[in-house]
């Protein structure tokens, strides 16, 4: 009698325990604007204060689009360190542009360079641990972020989806690419994924090596060598401060925004997006491949365009989507943001997983973040937010190119939308905090 109550006791445990997962509701955000120009120096501190980021200044960041492109320039990156590589991916599959990858690691790992390497074990669950054997025999480093463990059941949720890489502690990439088939086609005879990865300069890479530094830490119990790993640390005159995007000659400023789900769940990332999307006066351009905004993020979207008269415009991926639930999830909230006056799109020719935003033609963010739950609420992610109007109208010019391929949603044909997909919808509903 006793053993069939602790065993009821027990399966009720767990039945909450789920329930909480599924259904605890996310923090109802809400944010005031900044009240002050957006490309004053008290917005740029008080965006970083409220981001709980170090500013950094003097900086370059160059957008690459496309895998063809992003990956060259991160292997030519690679190819050039003379100290240290760091790398770390959610994805980092077998393939034929992951052997390139391994090539030039091990090349520079034989060269003594030290080569670091940091893989979630779920994203790259088809990555046998074997894969790396050559680059451990060269002598590079590579672990395993959160494998199945008895002590990391707890917290097995918790992934990192960050896509990084830092090389010699001076030039850094990030974006939301990691290494696999998808970015450059060849997957299933589908076309490449749409996608950027942006080069960084100066100070600001800084902000990308600490990023690396606590995850490797978490990995392997090691702290990285701070004299050694971060040279332009304090440093007067760090290297390629002038600007190589637009026509605005000053460099970058900004922040990386290092994200990590907290126990009582705010999260900087949300804040940074938050802040910035009410303090918009003119555009908010987004794109992401996996868009579910949870109520507070709506409203504060359709808040902004009828308070303030700001142009909301969304791309979103269309049936190359390669998560059907997430996707059908998505659609779910159209109908309450075209009727708010936001602007949804879907990208036609091929899945787009590009995740950026630009704000009044000026602040860009650009990292690993979704616009969805797990991205704000259990994953470790990496953003940087920069003031840099060469940039934003760059990242603008590409926005209004992939507008051009999409399809505008409208209220009519999301209510026409299949019945399988509002059925597909409600699965979406319960499951929309693990999308």
């Amino acid at each position: 009698m006793v053993f069939h109550i602790f065993a009821y006791v027990s399966i009720g445990i767990v039945l909450f325990l789920l329930f909480l997962i599924l259904f605890e509701p996310s923090l109802p955000y809400s944010a005031a604007p900044i009240d002050c120009d957006l490309s004053s120096n008290q917005f740029v501190c008080l965006l970083s204060a409220v981001s709980d980021a170090q500013l950094h200044e003097r900086s370059s960041i160059e957008p690459f689009v496309g895998g063809d492109s992003f990956y060259e320039a991160e292997l030519e990156a690679i190819r050039a360190a003379q100290q240290s590589i760091h790398l770390e991916a959610f994805i980092f599959h077998p393939s034929p542009i992951g052997d390139r990858f391994l090539d030039a690691l091990s090349e520079r790992a034989k060269a003594g360079i030290d080569v670091r390497l940091v893989i979630d074990w779920i994203g790259s669950l088809p990555t046998p641990n074997r894969y790396f054997d050559g680059l451990r025999k060269a002598g590079g480093k590579v672990s395993w972020y959160q494998p199945l463990r008895w002590y990391t059941f707890k917290r097995f949720n918790n992934r990192t989806h960050r896509e990084l890489l830092v090389a010699d502690g001076k030039i850094g990439f990030i974006g939301g690419a990691g290494i696999a088939s998808h970015w450059i086609g060849g997957d299933k005879g589908k076309p490449p994924w749409r996608d950027m990865m942006c080069r960084v300069r100066g100070e600001l890479v800084i902000g990308l090596q600490s990023c690396f530094a606590e995850n490797w830490l978490e990995t392997t119990g090691q702290i990285l060598d701070v004299s050694r790993e971060f040279p332009d640390c304090g440093c007067d005159e760090p290297e390629a401060t002038q600007k190589v995007q637009g026509d605005d000659s000053r460099p970058a400023r900004g922040m990386v925004v290092i994200s990590t789900p907290s126990a009582a769940r705010s999260s900087r990332a949300r804040v940074l997006f938050q802040v910035l999307m009410a303090s918009a006066r003119k555009t908010v351009y987004i794109n992401s491949p996996y868009f579910l905004p949870d109520r507070a993020a709506r409203w504060q979207m359709i808040q902004s365009v009828r308070e303030r008269g700001v142009r909301v415009v969304v791309i979103a991926p269309n049936n190359y989507n390669n998560h059907y639930i997430a996707r059908t999830a998505s659609r779910r909230v159209y109908g309450q943001l075209i009727q708010g006056g936001v602007e949804i799109h879907e990208y036609q020719p091929s899945m787009i997983h590009k995740k950026a935003m630009v704000v009044d033609g000026q602040w860009s963010v650009i990292g690993s973040t979704n616009f969805d739950h797990r991205s704000f609420g259990l994953n470790d992610e990496v953003n940087l937010a920069a003031y840099d109007p060469g940039l934003a109208q760059s990242l603008e010019r590409d926005f209004h190119n992939e507008l051009s391929q999409s399809q505008q949603i409208t209220y009519e044909a999301w209510r026409r939308r299949p019945l399988h997909e509002k059925l597909f919808s409600f699965i979406g509903l319960l499951l929309q905090r693990q999308s």
